[in-house]
């Protein structure tokens, strides 16, 4: 009879899936698959977010192939107040020296966009939240003097938590500094085309991320001085929707525009050759010689 003969027990072959080759959303919370998602410029393909990047992937994505030459990659925080909190200031660099392979949370130099030379500044928000610190100043700085130098664009990318505190007053100089050095390049008609990523807070909104000639924002970016929950707390008052988004800033005129990922660079190339021709010695100051709606012409 049937039930007395012996059922071999079924085995589940279980199939082990390599970590790594799946990415949750962390907008969505969709599943997605990682090489899809980095052919995709690391923006969600369900719902558009876009994932942080790190400034080199920044810098790949913007210039072109092989042209960027990194300057000042030495550079490294001195620690002028010998500065202890939970670790010394000193042992903190060393680990995110060691987690993202950069000196600082900044990288600059020359590169070409659709072989137009320009000067290229970007942080790294995985390098101690962006923050900016007395090297990040500098190379900002250097970036606008370069660029006023060989009276080339300066295109800066911005994702920062602001002013870095283990620094102190030396890291809230850094405003005016960098400030003073976009201010010589205004004077002088150089094109300067900021961008925002998420996030940009502090002190790198209160000074060189929000003095662009044209401000660029990446969509759904969280931009502004002090944090939404820290504002509420303050005012005691419930914030709009969407209150310091990319989004909300365009409509109420913050930044000029508000660009997906995969069209940064055609758009950044575009705004070049609208506002500053190669063939001419563009000068910004002269209202006369700007194009009408050149925005809007992006």
């Amino acid at each position: 009879m049937a039930w007395f003969k012996r059922k071999e027990p079924k085995i589940e072959k279980k199939v082990k899936i390599p970590e790594g080759l799946w990415v949750k959303c962390e907008n969505c919370k969709e599943i997605i698959y990682r090489k899809e998602l980095e052919n995709n410029f690391k923006v969600c393909p369900k719902c558009q977010y876009h994932f942080r990047i790190s400034a080199k992937e920044r810098i790949s994505l913007i210039t072109d192939n092989g042209t960027f030459i990194e300057l000042d990659p030495e550079l490294k925080s001195p620690d002028p107040l010998d500065f202890k909190d939970t670790m010394p200031y000193k042992g903190r660099l060393i680990e995110n020296e060691k987690k993202t392979g950069l000196k600082e949370a900044a990288i600059y130099g020359d590169a070409k966009i659709n072989g137009r030379d320009v000067v290229i500044a970007v942080l790294d928000f995985s390098f101690m939240g962006g923050s900016m610190g007395t090297v990040v100043g500098e190379k900002v700085t250097r970036a606008a003097e370069r660029a006023l130098e060989r009276r080339v664009p300066l295109i800066i990318v911005s994702s920062s938590g602001g002013a870095r505190m283990q620094e102190g007053m030396f890291s809230l100089m850094q405003m005016a500094k960098t400030a003073q050095a976009i201010g010589k390049l205004k004077e002088a008609g150089i094109l300067y085309i900021s961008v925002l990523a998420d996030p940009t807070f502090g002190g790198v909104t209160a000074s060189f991320a929000m003095l662009g000639d044209i401000i660029i924002a990446e969509p759904r970016s969280l931009i502004g001085f002090a944090g939404p929950r820290v504002i509420q707390e303050t005012i005691k008052q419930q914030l709009p929707e969407g209150f310091q988004r990319a989004e909300f800033l365009l409509e109420h005129g913050m930044v000029d525009i508000v660009v997906e990922r995969k069209e940064l660079k055609s758009t950044i190339y575009k705004l070049i050759e609208i506002i500053m021709p190669a063939s001419s010695s563009y000068n910004l100051n002269n209202s006369s010689n700007l194009p009408q709606d050149s925005v809007s012409e992006v």
